[in-house]
C-alpha cells in the first residue's frame, strides 16, 4: 500500500462496499480481507481506498452463495481454478434450483388459495391423437413382471400438468421416456398423477378417436378424467395415485435431476431407425454397437459429389430438429454402424456420426423398445461414454427423449 493513501475507518469502508463492519472483522479473522493497517493500542482496523474493488468482488461471491474456501481460490487462485470453482458451484445451484422447484410443485397444491380452498385441479385441451401418441411412445417404459413386482410404482406413468405443459413420464431404471405436450389450452395445476400403465394405454385408445380431449384432473383423491364433448373416460378406482404431488407420486424417481445430470454427448450418431430396429430384433442378451470411419470430414464420395445420408439440426433446448437427406459440405463425414453379437450375424449400416472410436453394448429388450417408440426415419443417439445413460431422440420431434443404460459387452465377438 501506498503510505500516502488516505486510510479509511472500518465504518466508512464498510458503508462504500457494501458490507457491514462485523463481516469485514469476520473477513479479516478469516484471512480473505486484511485490512491495510490496525492500531497496535486501539486495535482499530483502517482499509484503503484500492481495496474497495475485492471488497465488493467478495462481497458478490458471498451473495452468490459461494463458501469461503472456494472464495480465496477465485480471489487469489491461479485463473483455471477460479473458473473450475465457479463453474462448480454454478452447477449446484441449478441442482438446487431443480429439487427446490421439484419440492414447491409438490407442496402447492396443498396450500390454501385466497377463498381457502386447496387449488388441487388442473385443465389442458390436446389432440386426442396427440395424447395417444405420448402414451404409446412412454408407456413401454414402465416396469413388468418381477421388476414392477419390486417396484410397484414403477409400473406407473407419471402424469403431470404443470406450468402450461403436460409431460408423461415412465421408467423401468433401466430406461427412462419422457413426451412432452404443449395443450392449446390450459388452467389450474400443478398436478402430479401416477395412472398404471395399462389404464393410462386404455385411456389412449379411447382418445386415439377424437379430435381433441380435454384432460382434466381434480379433487383430494387422484382423479384423471378425459372428456371429449358429451363423452368422458375416467381412470378406474385403484388405477391412479397422489394427490398434486401428494406421497405416492413423490417416491417416483425425480426425472428431471435425471436430465439435468446428462454429460454433454461425445459422439452423436444418426442413423435410418427402422434399419438399426431391425438389425437389433432377433438378438439375445447383450447386442454390441461400434462405429468405424473418421468422424470428421464431408468431402465427397467415391462417385463424385456430396455424400448421401442424414443431417440433424437442433435448437438449444432440443425442443425441434430438421432433418437433410443430403449432407452439406463441413458436415461430419459418412462412418459405419456395426450392429453384432446375440446369436446373430453382424449386420452394417451406414450413418452421420460425431466422434470416432466407439464400441457401446445394450441389452436389446431394453433398446428394442426406444427404437420402436420414435417417431420418422431416423433417430439420434447421443453417448458421453459406454457406461453412461444413453439419450435416444427422434431427429424430428425433440420433445420425445428416451434414456437408455447400455450394459458390460461380453468378451467374445461375432
Amino acid at each position: 500500500m501506498d503510505d500516502s493513501e488516505t486510510l479509511l475507518s472500518i465504518g466508512t469502508f464498510a458503508r462504500r462496499v457494501g458490507l457491514t463492519p462485523s463481516a469485514l472483522r469476520f473477513y479479516d479473522d478469516c484471512g480473505v480481507l486484511r485490512p491495510a493497517r490496525v492500531d497496535g493500542v486501539t486495535g482499530y482496523r483502517r482499509y484503503g481506498a484500492g481495496q474497495a474493488a475485492r471488497a465488493v468482488r467478495l462481497r458478490q461471491l458471498r451473495e452468490a452463495g459461494l463458501p469461503l474456501v472456494d472464495v480465496a481460490v477465485v480471489l487469489d487462485g491461479p485463473e483455471d481454478a477460479a473458473h473450475g470453482v465457479l463453474r462448480a458451484h454454478l452447477e449446484r445451484m441449478r441442482r438446487n434450483e431443480a429439487e427446490a422447484r421439484a419440492l414447491i410443485e409438490r407442496l402447492l397444491p396443498e396450500a390454501p388459495d385466497g377463498a381457502g380452498h386447496c387449488r388441487a385441479w388442473a385443465r389442458a385441451r390436446i389432440g386426442g391423437a396427440e395424447l395417444a401418441s405420448a402414451v404409446r411412445q412412454v408407456a413401454p417404459a414402465a416396469a413388468t413382471g418381477k421388476a414392477r413386482a419390486r417396484h410397484p410404482v414403477l409400473g406407473h406413468v407419471l402424469l403431470e400438468l404443470s406450468a402450461g405443459e403436460v409431460r408423461l413420464v415412465a421408467t423401468d431404471r433401466y430406461r427412462l421416456a419422457v413426451r412432452v405436450l404443449r395443450p392449446t389450452e390450459f388452467e389450474g395445476g400443478p398436478r402430479h398423477v401416477l395412472i398404471d400403465a395399462e389404464a393410462a394405454r386404455s385411456l389412449a385408445e379411447w382418445a386415439v378417436r377424437r379430435r381433441t380431449v380435454e384432460l382434466e384432473c381434480a379433487g383430494d383423491e387422484a382423479e384423471v378424467r378425459l372428456r371429449s364433448g358429451t363423452d368422458a373416460r375416467e381412470v378406474p378406482a385403484g388405477y391412479a395415485a397422489g394427490r398434486g404431488g401428494g406421497p405416492e407420486a413423490a417416491v417416483f424417481p425425480d426425472y428431471r435431476l435425471m436430465l439435468e445430470g446428462l454429460e454433454a454427448g461425445r459422439h452423436r450418431l444418426i442413423v435410418d431407425r427402422e434399419a438399426l430396429r431391425d438389425a437389433v430384433a432377433g438378438r439375445a442378451r447383450v447386442v454390441s454397437l461400434s462405429v468405424a470411419g473418421e468422424g470428421t470430414g464431408g468431402g465427397e464420395d467415391a462417385v463424385g459429389g456430396r455424400k448421401e445420408g442424414v443431417v440433424s439440426r437442433e435448437t438449444a433446448s432440443g425442443e425441434a430438429a430438421e432433418v437433410s437427406r443430403e449432407t452439406a459440405p463441413g458436415a461430419p463425414a459418412e462412418q459405419t454402424l456395426t450392429v453384432s453379437d446375440g446369436g446373430r450375424e453382424p449386420v452394417r449400416l451406414r450413418l452421420i456420426a460425431e466422434g470416432s472410436g466407439l464400441r457401446i453394448a445394450f441389452d436389446p429388450a431394453v433398446l428394442l423398445p426406444a427404437l420402436e417408440a420414435g417417431v420418422g426415419p431416423d433417430v439420434l443417439l447421443e453417448i458421453a461414454s459406454a457406461e453412461r445413460p444413453v439419450v435416444v431422440r427422434s431427429a424430428d420431434q425433440g420433445s420425445f427423449t428416451t434414456l437408455v443404460m447400455p450394459v458390460r459387452r461380453s468378451g467374445t465377438e461375432d
